[in-house]
């Protein structure tokens, strides 16, 4: 007998009448209109039963410290690296672990149940490795959280930097990072590039590296992150994130960039709302745009996910944990409003996501974990538009959290649909 069988359900791939069977916490059952014997029947109403969403790229140390000490007046991202200096001298691990701990409530409310964190490593104390690394072990019976050592003010840059990204690993943190553009020089970020691609070849870890959060075309260390995967043997391990100078740099060199990513099988990451917001502050009209080249990378066949970066915090005052906001926000920054290409924009909030991160037994397939969302929409091109309603969350066969149906409606030719209004209140427990 199943424990948990959900049944007339809509899957991201647009098949319908699917039941998905659960039994110690694995996917047992994955085929249409089946109904065998459970201890527990959910009828999903036709409504869209998806793997959980994932974020590929966040800053949990920092996230809802926002006001502390300040805000950022600019609203720059140079200005946001000061003022996170100012405040990392005031950090507690109590405090760090206390907001970041909110936070992942909110994210289990919402859905996502896997998150890559940069955790800065650029403080000798360590405090906030030491901080998130409790975090980890706090929420791992609900929510993945993957930990990269991030040196924020600069690998090369910063006095200890590399010492202190190295205690980082062999206190556990899980994937290898670096800021190319923050260093000196062209020559240092290049030269950061290749020390840190050997640290993470050495130690058999991945990489994900900070790179090209710029408006200016000549930041190009994605080629050298591209040439190093390659020589050190790190194909599909590696993700470059934001690569925003992408943006502005020309079409050809752009075309032969472009290949060169997709032959180190480079995960790329963009970060739409804080890409959209940081990006161009110096521009005054035409404004460019700051989102890296999606439609052309994922033409490409190039692995593309996006990441909500911040919430709450001194790069980013906004924020609400919901990836689908993320996606909506590509979707819009990309001019991505063909069927097919919203749908990719669902995928990188979720399956596309979990391959960057190397999830591993991730998705609706028998055999795999049993982690799920079920949504308040008929598929995801209706439930990014609608930032759907989360009915139920599913962490290893287990219902985690729950909301009420919507039942307001929003009414189209021959379609009835339904207007998310699901809320949550910060401060509400951990699951």
């Amino acid at each position: 007998m199943l424990d948990l069988l959900i049944f007339n359900a809509t899957l991201p791939d647009g098949s319908t009448n699917m039941s998905v069977g659960i039994k110690d916490g694995i996917f047992a059952l994955v085929d249409e209109g089946q109904r065998p014997d459970a201890r527990e029947a959910l009828d999903a109403e036709g409504q869209l039963l998806s793997p959980p969403f994932v974020d590929s790229h966040f800053h949990m140390d920092a996230t809802l410290s926002l006001g502390m000490p300040r805000l950022n007046a600019s609203g720059t991202l140079l200005e946001g690296i000061g003022l996170w200096g100012e405040l990392k001298p005031l950090l507690t691990q109590e405090g760090l672990v206390e907001r970041a701990l909110r936070y992942c409530d909110l994210a289990v409310s919402r859905g996502l149940l896997a998150i890559r964190s940069h955790v800065d490593t650029s403080d000798p104390r360590l405090l906030t490795v030491e901080a998130m690394i409790e975090v980890r072990e706090k929420v791992k019976p609900y929510l993945d959280l993957q930990l990269v050592a991030f040196p924020q003010d600069g690998y090369l840059r910063a006095p200890g930097a590399a010492q202190s990204l190295e205690r980082a690993l062999d206190m556990g943190v899980d994937v290898v990072g670096g800021i190319p553009h923050f260093e000196r020089s062209m020559a240092d970020g290049a030269a950061s590039v290749e020390a840190l691609c050997r640290i993470a070849a050495d130690r058999g870890l991945p990489v994900d590296m900070h790179c090209d959060e710029s408006d200016d075309p000549l930041s190009r260390h994605i080629e050298t992150l591209a040439q190093q995967t390659l020589r050190f043997g790190l194909q599909g391990r590696v993700a470059g994130s934001h690569l925003t100078s992408m943006h502005s740099m020309d079409n050809y060199y752009v075309s032969k960039l472009i290949p060169l990513i997709a032959e180190a099988q480079i995960n790329a990451i963009a970060n739409p709302l804080i890409n959209i917001t940081l990006q161009g502050r110096h521009d005054s009209y035409p404004k460019r745009r700051g989102q890296t080249r999606v439609p052309e990378l994922m033409d490409a066949g190039v692995n593309v996910a996006f990441g909500h970066d911040c919430v709450m915090d001194p790069w980013y005052s906004l924020g609400s944990g919901d990836m689908l906001e993320v996606a909506s926000m590509a979707l819009h920054v990309g001019q991505m409003t063909s069927r097919d290409a919203m749908r990719r924009c669902f995928d990188a909030v979720t399956v596309n996501a979990a391959k960057a991160m190397g999830l591993e037994n991730y998705g609706i397939k028998t055999g795999n974990r049993a982690d799920l969302v079920l949504l308040q929409a008929a598929d995801p091109i209706e439930a990014i538009r609608l930032r759907a309603n989360r009915l139920v969350v599913i962490r290893k066969g287990q219902i985690i959290s729950r909301t009420e149906p919507h039942v307001a409606s929003l009414s189209l030719p021959g379609r009835p649909e339904t207007v998310n209004a699901a809320e949550y209140v910060p401060g509400g427990g951990t699951p």
